[in-house]
């Protein structure tokens, strides 16, 4: 099982503790909210198999691009969603539009500051730490966001 914990800004999966970034916004499970949701979840898809590290992916697509701070000099707004996916869906009654809501555990720009709130719902994590998590992880594994 993953856990989240948002007010420490980790994510721990057996016996290994990475640092994350949650919403900006806080906590929540609104739809346009972009809130991190809290609650029992699973993994209902990991998308990005073998794609290089710092591939960029729009809509669960690969872009053909690869990150670097001069693509992200050129688009500053951008969402930077990288190298691999994990598609959540929410388990309980008051998370279910989760993966409606397109919330996922990523790679994020390594410039983007772990261990503390910053994306627009989703859990990013550092693009190393991302891979070696998807690795290891199963379609259907349990997520718990506190």
């Amino acid at each position: 099982m993953i856990t989240i914990n948002i007010a420490n800004q980790t994510l721990t999966y057996k016996d290994t503790v990475y640092l994350i970034s949650s919403a900006a916004n806080g906590v929540g499970e609104i739809q346009g909210s972009f809130c991190t949701p809290l609650g029992k979840f699973k993994i209902s898809e990991k998308i990005g198999d073998d794609l290089e590290l710092g591939s960029v992916l729009v809509g669960r697509v690969p872009t053909g691009e690869v990150y670097s701070k001069k693509l992200f000099d050129e688009q500053p707004g951008r969402d930077w969603i990288l190298s691999r996916i994990l598609w959540l869906d929410g388990v309980e009654s008051h998370n279910k539009n989760t993966k409606q809501r397109y919330i996922y555990i990523h790679g994020s720009a390594d410039e983007f500051t772990m261990g503390k709130p910053g994306s627009k719902g989703c859990i990013r994590m550092k693009n190393n730490d991302i891979i070696q998590l998807f690795n290891q992880v199963k379609v259907g594994e349990e997520v718990v966001i506190k």
